[in-house]
């Protein structure tokens, strides 16, 4: 069995264990009084301020990400009252830090680069991208055959967060136009890459990582609202880890791009679209 299969094959497993995942709480009794889903759990533990309460419909959704945009793009505003300067300096800091060590880093890879190559075709980006869509969607159809609201609602919310951080994203590609490395000759440097890539953000800007921001996105999601089953954020969390280390394998991304677009899809996910409202 080759690489591309066996990952396929983990992610198939993924998605049967998170939507095969019973209810602990129903399964120790049979008293009709106990909560008799997820999310009655969820709330009855952790109050109405907790980010796995959050519900969603088909409905909502429209209005919520337009909600979710407005809050986004005003963000300074919020910096301007004095208000998440720690996260916003640290997340700054080390994309900096990062940036700098970008052009002493990649040769490494470029170097090494024939060594990879089962890796890199096993986390080929067309195939990344169906394997991120395909467990949202395998929760949301499980969700609909077992009745399952709250695991509908999860399935929506990741793609509410993908979105979000998908138009994050392609502004940000579009205003830095950053060459991407495999764009750089062979035995160039990989300085001065930014604002010289393509003009579009669809194709040829690599600054920040569309891929690294999207799976984080998905993986908060399932990871927060499933968090009493241990095994679950360690497997999300890891899942989105593997697949944004490959676009710097890949050659694909620098670092510094992939590090930002992993931050960016964990915080709009836990701070904006899983916040209660």
């Amino acid at each position: 069995m080759n690489l591309t299969r066996r990952l396929w094959l983990l992610v198939l497993i993924l998605c049967a264990g998170i939507c095969t995942t019973p209810n602990w709480a129903c399964a120790q009794s049979n008293n009709s009084d106990l909560p008799d889903s997820p999310s009655a759990v969820a709330r009855s533990e952790h109050g109405n301020d907790s980010p796995t309460d959050r519900e969603v419909s088909w409905r909502s959704l429209p209005g919520d990400f337009l909600h979710d945009q407005k809050d986004i793009w005003l963000f300074p505003g919020q910096l301007a009252k004095g208000r998440h300067w720690l996260p916003t300096l640290a997340i700054t800091g080390v994309t900096a830090g990062l940036i700098v060590a970008d052009p002493h880093v990649m040769p490494y890879f470029r170097s090494h680069a024939a060594r990879l190559d089962d890796l890199n075709d096993t986390f080929d980006a067309p195939i990344t991208t169906a394997e991120v869509i395909a467990l949202p969607a395998c929760l949301m159809v499980a969700g609909y055959i077992r009745h399952d609201q709250y695991a509908v609602s999860t399935a929506l919310l990741a793609g509410e967060a993908y979105a979000d951080s998908a138009v994050v994203d392609l502004a940000m590609k579009a205003i830095t136009r950053r060459k991407r490395p495999g764009d750089v000759p062979p035995g160039a440097p990989f300085t001065d890459t930014f604002f010289s890539g393509g003009k579009s953000p669809f194709k040829g800007s690599a600054f920040p990582s569309g891929h690294a921001a999207g799976v984080f996105s998905v993986a908060t999601v399932i990871a927060t609202r499933y968090h009493k089953h241990r095994w679950v954020p360690w497997a999300m969390y890891g899942f989105a880890t593997a697949i944004s280390f490959s676009r710097v394998t890949s050659s694909a991304h620098f670092p510094s791009d992939v590090f930002l677009g992993a931050a960016l899809g964990y915080t709009i996910t836990r701070y904006e679209v899983l916040r209660p409202r």
